[in-house]
């Protein structure tokens, strides 16, 4: 349905719906989907894996070294392995934020990120593309929703992929961890860009989010 480039931005805290939202939209805009938390995740899962401790900004910034992070029609690549189902590990989701906030990490990935934006019309969900990856896009979206929402749509997604000895409270509380590291940050904080389309995706569905945000784009073509 688009005939020129765009770009489009999306951010909010985990759970909130965006990669799902971002996912679909892409689909339907026949553009590229790049799931920059899924970045984060994947230097997590390596950190993790080799047995370092994801607080130790030592120990991962000599991992980021030697990793490759690519994407290949919609799947994520860990060193030339698809990483799709091991970054969304619980014990990923954990210690994501730690990774997340270090500034050599953020620099390296926001530069990959600019970089792919730079040849094709993409959409990207994360904490900070409209405010830093992407200040320029040509839509903005920050996707919110309650922390209690946000919970139970978490737990209910560990359950089905089979994931045990976790409970809602439990998810709950690492939820509102993530929020206060996201948020507070030094290094790009999660903060909404002034132009950015406020959306609560609270009590809505996935199609529901979907056109609201399709009429927007629709309505500026």
């Amino acid at each position: 349905m688009l005939n020129k480039k765009i770009s489009i931005a999306i951010d909010g805290p985990a759970g909130a719906g965006k990669s799902t939202i971002a996912k679909k939209l892409a689909e339907i805009l026949s553009i590229e989907y790049i799931d920059t938390g899924a970045m984060y995740r994947a230097i997590t899962l390596k950190v993790l894996n080799e047995g370092l401790d994801p607080k130790s900004e030592e120990d991962v910034k000599a991992v980021l070294e030697r990793t490759t992070i690519d994407f290949r029609n919609n799947h994520i690549y860990l060193d030339n392995k698809n990483v799709d189902k091991e970054i969304r590990e619980n014990r990923v989701s954990k210690n994501v934020s730690y990774i997340a906030k270090i500034k050599e990490v953020r620099e390296a990935l926001v530069r990959i990120q600019q970089n792919l934006a730079r040849t094709k019309s993409v959409i990207m969900d994360g904490r900070d593309i409209g405010t830093v990856v992407l200040p320029n896009a040509d839509y903005k979206f920050f996707i919110v929703a309650s922390v209690e929402e946000r919970a139970r749509r978490r737990y209910k997604e560990l359950l089905e992929k089979g994931e045990k000895n976790i409970s809602y409270e439990e998810i709950k509380r690492e939820i509102e961890m993530r929020d206060k590291i996201d948020s507070t940050r030094d290094v790009s904080p999660l903060v909404k860009s002034e132009d950015a389309y406020l959306l609560d995706t609270t009590g809505k569905t996935v199609d529901e989010c979907v056109e609201e945000i399709l009429s927007i784009i629709k309505g500026d073509s």
